[in-house]
This record gives structure tokens, C-alpha cells and sequence, in this order.
């Protein structure tokens, strides 16, 4: 033997602290349920893709049971674009004919979906690609609005068209496939009461998931730190009250008020807690699980 040091020691020696330090963390999570929600930039950038489907692949590995909700806002409206079909929003909210879902069910349930279900199965895992249509998993309702008119006082319904949000989930199908170590990749698509295909929310399809399986976690990778205060700075950790003041402030504002509203729902109704973390940092779902500061922002009922 020499004593010429090994350039890679301090590197091993690094990764070997960081798994001997996660080891609690894993062992906390052994035979619990994960609900993560996938979309933003980080679907979109083929690294990052390949990050993520390595992450849900060593959930699994680990003993958890992860469940991905994907979105796909931008490449529905591509597609849209592509094939010359127009779309109004009202509120933010997309108006949904018959055509228009159409083509959002064949880029949720089809292209993205699928490429997700490769993505972990490349990296070596088992995963099978759902809709909420299969075996009927949810039950919707079409999705109400009113707005009020700031002249005449009057409040008016929205019609939204095709668009739902759930109304019951049965979890016969990611039960089975729990105890087949599948990892279930939904497209956030559910059954009206007529039987008609409804487009939602992949936030609130992954909450409404989360709260049916009562899952330990629900984690939303979005394309921001997390919640921030007024002065720009991460919040890290929300008791329920907190967050609902955070709202009523202007704390919280805009686009991360539906999410925010979308934790405390799962929180009330028996997920342990929920995170909004920034999926473009590789490996966020590692460091919120697995480390002691996490990422992102904690929100829990308490």
C-alpha cells in the first residue's frame, strides 16, 4: 500500500455523512404516502426531468409510496396554438369547450403523462400512467365562480365550461397499485356527473389525493422558493393560522393564494403537512424529506 491519498476520499467521505444523516429521515417515511405534485420549469428542462424521476425512484426504493400529479399548462395551450383552436381565459381560469378538452386530455393523459412514466421507469423504477377517469378514481363537478360587477353590485356565475374540481376520490386503483410497488403518474382529468370529461386544477387534484390516501406529505413544486414575507425572505415553516393571515394581509397574494388554500385544505382534512418548494433546485424533493432544514415552506394544521 502507499500512502498517496485517494483525490476522491473527501467526496465519498461526503456522500457517506449525508446518507448516514438522512437515515432518520427515511425511516420516518418507511410505508408512507407521498403526494407529490410536478410541473412548472421543472417538467419542462430534460435534466431536471431526469433529477425528478431519480428522486421518485429512490422514494420507492426507500420504502415510501410516492404518487405524482402532474400539470401541463403550457404545452395544453401549445398544442392549442398548434392546431388552431382558441381558448378565453376568464379570471385566469381557462374556458373549456368540447374541443378544447379534447386536446387537453390527449396532452395530459397522453404525451405528458407518458413521458413521465418513462422517465421513471428509465431510471429504474415501475410506473403506470393514469387519468382520473380510470377506474372512475375521480368523481368531479363542474367548477363554480361568481364575479361581481363593481358598477351594479350584481354578482354574476362564470361559466367555465368543461372545467371541475373533485368532488369524491376512490382509491381502490392506487391502493393496488401501492401494493405493487407501481408508482401511480396522474393527469389531473376527472368524471362529471354526466359522465363527461372535466379539466382540473393538478394542485387541487394532488390535495384532494392527498387527503383520500392520508398521505404524510403533499409537496407542490412550483417555480418559486416557497411562501416569501413582505420583505422578500422564504417563509420556512406556517402553522394553518398563520397561513390564512398571511392571505388576509396580502402576505400571500395572487397566484400562490390558490396553493396556499390548497395545503390548509389537505391539512384539515388529515395530511400530516404540506410543502410549496421550488422544483427548479435539483433534488428539492430530497431535501425536504430527507434534510433537517427542508425546502420550501412547511405548512401544517397546527
Amino acid at each position: 500500500m502507499t500512502d498517496t491519498a485517494n483525490p476522491y476520499e473527501e467526496q465519498w467521505l461526503g456522500q457517506a455523512k449525508v446518507l448516514s444523516e438522512a437515515l432518520p429521515y427515511m425511516r420516518r417515511y418507511t410505508d408512507e404516502t407521498v403526494v407529490i405534485k410536478y410541473g412548472g420549469h421543472a417538467m419542462g428542462d430534460p435534466e431536471l426531468a431526469k433529477l425528478f424521476a431519480r428522486d421518485v425512484v429512490l422514494l420507492r426504493q426507500c420504502g415510501m409510496n410516492p404518487i405524482v400529479v402532474h400539470g401541463g399548462g403550457p404545452q395544453i395551450g401549445s398544442m392549442l396554438e398548434r392546431l388552431g383552436v382558441t381558448s378565453d381565459f376568464i379570471d385566469g381560469l381557462r374556458v373549456t369547450d368540447q374541443e378544447t378538452i379534447n386536446v387537453v386530455e390527449m396532452v395530459l393523459a397522453g404525451s405528458i403523462n407518458k413521458e413521465i412514466v418513462n422517465a421513471i421507469n428509465e431510471a429504474g423504477g415501475r410506473a403506470a400512467g393514469l387519468s382520473g377517469k380510470d377506474s372512475s378514481l375521480i368523481r368531479a363537478e363542474r367548477l363554480k365562480r361568481t364575479k361581481r360587477d363593481p358598477e351594479s353590485n350584481i354578482e354574476r356565475v362564470l361559466d367555465l365550461g368543461l372545467v371541475g374540481e373533485p368532488k369524491e376520490i376512490d382509491p381502490y386503483i392506487l391502493k393496488s397499485l401501492e401494493s405493487s410497488d407501481i408508482t401511480p403518474v396522474i393527469a389531473p382529468i376527472g368524471v362529471g356527473p354526466d359522465g363527461e370529461t372535466l379539466n382540473i386544477n393538478a394542485d387541487t387534484v394532488a390535495g384532494a389525493i392527498a387527503a383520500a390516501l392520508g398521505a404524510k406529505r403533499m409537496m407542490m413544486l412550483t417555480d418559486v422558493r416557497g411562501v416569501l414575507d413582505q420583505s422578500g425572505e422564504l417563509i420556512v415553516d406556517m402553522s394553518a393560522a398563520e397561513a390564512r393571515d398571511a392571505i388576509s394581509d396580502g402576505t400571500v397574494s395572487g397566484g400562490m393564494i390558490p396553493k396556499v388554500e390548497t395545503c390548509l385544505d389537505a391539512v384539515a382534512n388529515g395530511v400530516e403537512a404540506a410543502v410549496i418548494s421550488d422544483g427548479r433546485v435539483p433534488h428539492a424533493i430530497l431535501v425536504e424529506l430527507f434534510t433537517a432544514g427542508g425546502a420550501g415552506t412547511l405548512i401544517t394544521s397546527a
